[in-house]
């Protein structure tokens, strides 16, 4: 059965229906939201349904998501999302945290958060009968399209940065898409996606620019939401609400995850959103500056920094991700690559293998700690966007080297000392 939605513009906040318009705003090039019919689900679903779900994916959701059940069982698509909570008690102590939560999306099937997105991007495609799939990306976004996609036997085309890392683009051909790479930006390579996909009527999957990507990246907030209801997540009620720390680069992460969350305040079944706190590179800082400067206006940078999944010039889905922070209670951070670095040491001494992205959140989180901005009190969870292995490169730079010794107990001695 055809579910029933509605879009509404971000910027002039006009409705329009489902077959209006596909991306973006047609007046002010505004993205769009999915506006779900909250009577029906309400009707329809309660809490304990959803709780009582066995499906150990996002798509234990179904009820809360603009599409149907897209199928293909039994492959990567329905492994996407949900994710492991960690509490690493080593992290808790160096913070001075008592209540510290980190969400590990290196666990997804293509090893990032955008699985989430690209497996309801592909579950849209197909009912909607698209033959070919485009996105941009500067690989993690590209990695997920291309292993969704592969599951399902959907044709997908990725236009990344030829400066985009080599373990990045090895998932992109290795799942058998149509690799492309860009002399240019991750903007630039966005911008030619997009005329590509308008000249072979191709369906994109850009960030920020299709709305249907920030209906799978809210899948976290439902299991964030979960988590507490099933007492995963628990601290006094007496305790600061809920923070949430993650990074940004083009908005749509934090977008998402804040829709998720407005949408269940929306239905009832949960009482206020947490405080969204959105971490960036120095070196990529254009939704942070913004917010900073107290504006929705955000300009341009030159982005420049290790954490590739966040180095974005334009962020596409910058104004809501600036909302998502000033609705909430919540703020921006700043973070230099040497303090990314160091986050990646930090994390992985408590087992966990981060990209620089998804350090860069656990790098904000030390900051807001040492600003006060969080004190010992709060609950806090972090998000790690991606796994280490995506970049070897820039976890090297965050231990030091093996030693290479010859063969015998007396250079091992020697070693160990």
């Amino acid at each position: 059965m055809k579910k029933e939605i509605t879009y509404e513009c971000s910027l002039c906040h006009k409705i329009y229906s489902e077959d209006e318009v596909q991306y973006t705003c047609p007046l002010d090039g505004g993205n769009l939201m999915v506006i779900l019919d909250y009577a029906a689900i309400r009707s329809n679903f309660t809490p304990e349904d959803v709780l009582a779900g066995t499906e150990t994916s996002l798509w234990r959701y179904l009820p809360l998501l603009p599409v149907n059940d897209p199928g293909g069982n039994g492959t990567p698509l329905r492994a996407a999302g949900w994710t492991p909570l960690f509490s690493p008690p080593a992290l808790k102590a160096k913070l001075g945290l008592e209540w510290l939560w980190l969400k590990d999306e290196s666990r997804n099937p293509t090893a990032s958060f955008k699985d989430r997105a690209s497996a309801i991007v592909v579950a849209r495609a197909r009912e909607i009968g698209a033959e070919v799939i485009v996105t941009a990306s500067t690989g993690n976004a590209g990695a997920a399209l291309a292993g969704m996609a592969a599951a399902v036997g959907q044709k997908a085309v990725i236009f990344a940065p030829r400066t985009a890392p080599p373990a990045k683009v090895a998932q992109l051909l290795v799942y058998g898409a149509k690799v492309i790479l860009v002399d240019g930006s991750y903007d630039e390579a966005f911008d030619l996606s997009v005329k590509a996909a308008q000249e072979f009527g191709w369906y994109s999957r850009n960030t920020g620019y299709n709305p249907f990507t920030a209906e799978g990246k809210k899948t976290g907030a439902f299991e964030i939401w979960e988590a507490q209801q099933k007492g995963i997540i628990n601290y006094p009620l007496t305790n600061s609400k809920l923070s949430i720390f993650v990074s940004v680069g083009d908005g749509n992460i934090i977008t998402g995850l804040h829709k998720g969350f407005k949408d269940l305040v929306a239905l009832g079944w949960m009482k206020e959103v947490p405080a969204m706190y959105g971490v960036q590179s120095e070196g990529s800082a254009a939704v942070a500056n913004a917010f900073l400067s107290g504006t929705e206006k955000v300009e341009p940078v030159a982005a420049r920094t290790i954490a590739d999944s966040i180095s974005v010039d334009l962020p596409r889905d910058g104004i809501q991700a600036v909302r998502a922070a000033a609705e909430t209670g919540g703020s921006y951070l700043l973070v230099s690559d040497t303090e990314i670095i160091k986050a990646i040491a930090e994390l992985g001494l408590a087992g966990i293998f981060a990209e620089p992205a998804g350090a860069a959140a656990y790098a904000g989180l030390k900051k807001a700690v040492a600003e006060g901005l969080i004190i010992p009190e709060d609950p806090v969870v972090v998000f790690n966007t991606g796994s280490g292995l995506k970049d070897i490169n820039a976890a090297m730079q965050a231990v030091m080297e093996a030693p290479i010794i010859e063969p015998t107990l007396d250079a091992v001695k020697r070693v160990i000392k």
